[in-house]
């Protein structure tokens, strides 16, 4: 496992805040703005972990989920969504190997926690 953290969100407000809460706890990050775009990054990257919204142009997130499943099986990913943790998407998701389904807003507390769990260690600053 790696200290690296894939963010992956089409609402640049959302991960300019994302990016500058973990920056400023030391993560090392790499973002992307839809689903096909994390797929590659994810293979030029192996992130210890993917924060992604569900719903993104392109490729959304459920799809993108699955490829990168395709490209490692031990992949930890998580989507951040702003339906219900009930839909069958998500749950769905979950038994495929998704870490967790997150309703948004994704607060900060949880954030730095998915962080602290699923990398191996913070950049020194």
């Amino acid at each position: 496992m790696n200290s690296i953290i894939l963010l992956v969100e089409d609402d640049t407000d959302l991960i300019s805040i994302y990016k500058e809460i973990l920056e400023l706890h030391g993560y090392d990050l790499q973002t992307a703005n839809n689903g096909q775009e994390a797929v590659e990054k994810f293979k030029d990257t192996n992130p210890s972990l993917v924060i992604m919204d569900g719903d993104m142009p392109i490729l959304d997130g459920y799809e993108a989920f699955k490829q990168i499943k395709e490209i490692d099986k031990n992949a930890k990913v998580v989507i951040v969504t702003g339906y219900s943790q009930l839909e069958p998407k998500n749950q769905q998701a979950v038994k495929e190997g998704l870490i967790k389904v997150i309703s948004k807003p994704l607060g900060v507390d949880e954030l730095l926690s998915l962080a602290e769990q699923y990398t191996e260690a913070k950049i020194s600053t």
